[in-house]
């Protein structure tokens, strides 16, 4: 299927969900990602969750666990429309943005080498590591501007599917992606 095909299927699966089931699938989903073998590193870029999407407040709560010494990063779409990621902490202030996500109005930006973990959003992914998002293609520019080792984390509430036909040389794979029921690595 398109990554347009997809987003129509994934985006009604999604909303379908009751309260319950996405707390039940956040859940175990936390726990996938605590049965990784990886370190947690020092610099991490997760993002403030938009409308029905997973929500990694629960993996980067643990992650702050795990390692104290962790700072997160949210992403800031510039009026270019090009995504940085912005260092944030307990009193950054969130405003929405022109598509109704919420980013930091202020904070100092990093530059996309240093990161060591980008918690990629995603509508839906395949069984090669290729995921759909909304389709403005932030995520993928930014991730070629990362380090090619920046680890790339995805939560799906649902399984992978089989194939998106229209992926292309701009399209970045994941490293993992985690659903309720399994953990995916991508890793050749």
């Amino acid at each position: 299927m398109t990554k347009k095909e997809l987003r129509v299927i994934y985006k009604e699966k999604r909303n379908s969900l009751s309260y319950q089931q996405r707390n039940k699938h956040e859940d175990l989903m936390l726990i996938g990602f605590q049965r990784l073998a990886i370190h947690i590193p020092d610099h991490i870029l997760t993002y403030a969750a938009f409308r029905d999407e997973y929500d990694p407040q629960l993996v980067t709560d643990y992650c702050n666990f795990r390692n104290p010494a962790m700072q997160l990063y949210y992403p800031v779409v510039n009026g270019d429309d090009v995504m940085t990621a912005v260092l944030v902490n307990d009193y950054t202030h969130f405003a929405p943005n022109r598509y109704g996500i919420d980013e930091p109005v202020d904070g100092m930006p990093i530059f996309p080498g240093e990161l060591e973990m980008v918690i990629v959003p995603l509508l839906a992914f395949d069984e090669r590591g290729y995921r759909v998002g909304y389709g403005k293609g932030y995520y993928d520019r930014f991730l070629h501007a990362c380090d090619p080792g920046v680890m790339k984390i995805g939560f799906s509430f649902f399984e992978a599917c089989g194939q998106i036909d229209d992926t292309g040389d701009h399209d970045i794979k994941l490293d993992y992606c985690i659903t309720p029921g399994k953990i995916y690595s991508f890793n050749d």
